[in-house]
């Protein structure tokens, strides 16, 4: 099995611990200001950043039924010479989920009930190699990941907000990798959300992990190992609820 087949679950169970950790918080912030969360939250690393590429962002949400006309109308996103970008309101908006993210990560990814856990030390660890991958994706990465980096990390971040942000990123590089290998199956995405296991799901989950492999090269493999450890030993706060 290859790295990123073996490291893909760890990077998104993180993913999944945040949003999750944080999910009260963020619909109760979007709540106070009338609003529901919208595309701003699903590429707002980029947009504080960076105006986003209008077909790359269409491209990020394929699987959710975007409406761009929908997403401008709620004042938090507009569109110009191509582009998306955050408005005053929505950048107000996304720098407070930002700190409820980052509050949740630190909540969740600081927790240390034994010493050898890894805690803050392990994330300025995993930042950095991060970091390594982000510059080695523009090389390797589809037009999502190039249009999603670099991300947006405020003077003094901490290492869990640093930490979020970029594997937020790199999700992408396999976002991208996945839309490619089910587009050259031939698959529609209505076909591909539907699609059931069995040989041609393997088939293209082979080929992602293929188109994803590449990033992972700009580490070596101790360094490949250190990654996974550090990032698999991250308290995730989640658990199976009550039936």
């Amino acid at each position: 099995m290859s790295f990123a087949a073996v490291v893909r679950p760890v990077i998104d169970r993180l993913h999944v611990s945040v949003r999750h950790g944080a999910y009260a918080e963020v619909r109760e912030l979007y709540a106070s200001r009338g609003l529901r969360p919208g595309v701003e939250i699903d590429a707002f690393y980029a947009l504080l950043d960076h105006p986003v590429d209008e077909a790359a962002l269409a491209a990020r949400m394929v699987y959710f039924g975007f409406d761009p006309d929908a997403e401008e109308a709620r004042g938090l996103v507009a569109r110009s010479q191509g582009c998306w970008s955050l408005t005053a309101a929505g950048r107000e908006v996304v720098v407070e989920v930002d700190r409820v993210f980052t509050a949740a990560a630190e909540r969740l990814w600081g927790y240390r009930p034994i010493a050898t856990m890894p805690g803050a030390a392990g994330m300025e660890v995993a930042v950095a190699l991060l970091g390594r991958l982000l510059e080695a994706g523009q090389a390797s990465g589809g037009p999502v990941f190039r249009a999603m980096t670099p991300v947006w990390e405020p003077v003094g971040a901490s290492a869990a907000q640093r930490l979020v942000s970029r594997l937020e990123a790199l999700r992408h590089h396999r976002a991208d990798a996945h839309r490619a290998a089910w587009g050259a199956a031939g698959l529609t995405v209505d076909e591909m959300k539907a699609l059931q296991p069995g040989p041609v799901r393997e088939a293209v989950e082979a080929e992602t992990n293929r188109l994803d492999a590449p990033v992972y090269e700009a580490l070596d493999a101790q360094e490949r190992l250190t990654l996974l450890g550090v990032l698999g030993a991250l308290g995730d706060g989640l658990r199976q609820p009550r039936e």
